[in-house]
């Protein structure tokens, strides 16, 4: 089977599980690129940071498209950044690209999905 190249566009930290999917993408032997878009980034737990690491073991890259990577990043964790033009021109090569989640809200959460 051939590998796929798949960007996972990810919108809203409530959706932050899509790095996860990419990791799961690259353990099927796919190229999984999550981009965490307008610096919607999730909390840096370590279970955050081992899977962002695992997917630059395997390959892949986690982008950041909109806003500056944080300062305070774990080690294992490595953002690259992108700005939005470049974004374009990586995701021609894409053989698929998934808008992953719902865009912010303008409604307040709930509290148990408040973060």
């Amino acid at each position: 089977m051939e590998s796929l190249k798949v960007y996972i566009l990810i919108a809203n930290r409530t959706y932050n599980d899509g790095i996860r999917s990419a990791l799961g993408l690259a353990v099927e032997n796919h190229y999984g690129y999550p981009v965490i878009m307008n610096g919607e980034f999730p909390k840096f737990s370590t279970y955050m940071a081992e899977n962002i690491a695992w997917i630059g073991d395997m390959e892949g890259e986690v982008f950041t498209c909109g806003a500056p990577a944080p300062d305070n990043l774990p080690e294992e964790v490595s953002l690259t950044e992108i700005n939005l033009q470049e974004l374009g021109e990586r995701m021609r090569d894409a053989d698929v690209i998934i808008p992953y989640g719902l865009l912010k809200q303008t409604n307040t959460p709930p509290p148990a999905c408040a973060e």
